[in-house]
């Protein structure tokens, strides 16, 4: 069988993979805090055909003779570059300016707000959308009910962020410190959110419903940091929400050029059906 009929399925395989990713990109291009994904090919290994030989006091050296054997996928890269701000006006809206994540958990007992968690004990994960709601005991959480990770007390302590039933109002300022007004009128403290930081963000793994699990090449902190700090320059922006980083027109591109590549692919697999055909037909 002809070599270039497999490279031209390979070739196949791989514009079909990179189609789904750009259609996942598109169907996303309206999600809070989504990260559109990029796919990188490499070529298989190569068939040799002569090996090279250096050079000798009679003949110059000859390169090697190889035949490729078609190309797959390097990497599906997740592009953690700022996504643009929409504001909704809700203070619980949260966005990040800047590197960083918030950090979600569950498995706690957090009625009237869990101290002193160890993240290493817990169902942990990290999201950059940062649309959150009160439940019925007045912890912050988002639309899984997953709870808002941040630092409360003195020393500060990572616990869930609880604002009372009793509050009157409340605002988040960009250090990302979540200040209430009690039941006498008195400015009160609820937290403040904390950021996890990865060195190699798109090595988080992707786990649906906005949210992210670490990896072990993802690089994750050790510790983790408040908004504006020495170690995060991130700020929190309440009141608005970082939507996805999807380019529309970068994607159609994209698209064209992976149906452009899925024709020629067939039409490598046509051709060398024509000339097996062809070899056949040489007993006639």
């Amino acid at each position: 069988m002809l070599r270039s009929m497999y490279s031209g399925i390979s070739g196949m395989k791989n514009s079909q993979t990179k189609l789904d990713v750009i259609g996942n990109n598109i169907a996303n291009v309206n999600t809070a805090g989504y990260k559109k994904a990029m796919v990188n090919f490499q070529d298989m290994m190569s068939q040799t055909t002569s090996g090279a030989q250096g050079a000798t006091a009679n003949r110059g050296g000859v390169n090697a003779s190889q035949v490729g054997l078609g190309s797959t996928i390097g990497a599906i890269s997740n592009i953690h570059t700022q996504g643009f701000q929409q504001v909704t006006n809700n203070p619980l809206d949260f966005a990040i300016e800047g590197d960083g994540m918030f950090v979600l958990v569950e498995g706690v007992n957090a009625n009237g707000g869990a101290t002193n968690i160890d993240l290493d004990n817990v169902t942990t994960a990290y999201s950059r959308a940062g649309n959150f709601f009160l439940d019925d005991n007045g912890n912050i959480v988002n639309a899984q009910g997953l709870y808002l990770v941040g630092f409360v007390g003195d020393p500060a302590q990572e616990s869930t962020i609880n604002i009372p039933e009793t509050a009157q109002s409340f605002s988040v300022q960009s250090n990302g410190t979540i200040n209430y007004i009690d039941a006498n009128g008195d400015t009160q403290v609820a937290g403040q959110v904390a950021l996890a930081s990865f060195s190699n963000p798109s090595g988080l793994q992707k786990a649906g419903n906005n949210l992210y699990l670490d990896s072990p090449n993802a690089g994750l902190a050790e510790q983790l940091y408040a908004p504006e700090s020495d170690n995060l320059g991130a700020s929190v922006v309440s009141g608005s929400l970082e939507m996805s980083n999807v380019d529309l027109s970068e994607e159609f591109t994209e698209m064209i050029t992976a149906q452009r590549s899925f024709q020629a692919n067939t039409r490598i697999i046509t051709t060398s059906d024509e000339i097996l055909q062809e070899l056949v037909n040489l007993k006639r």
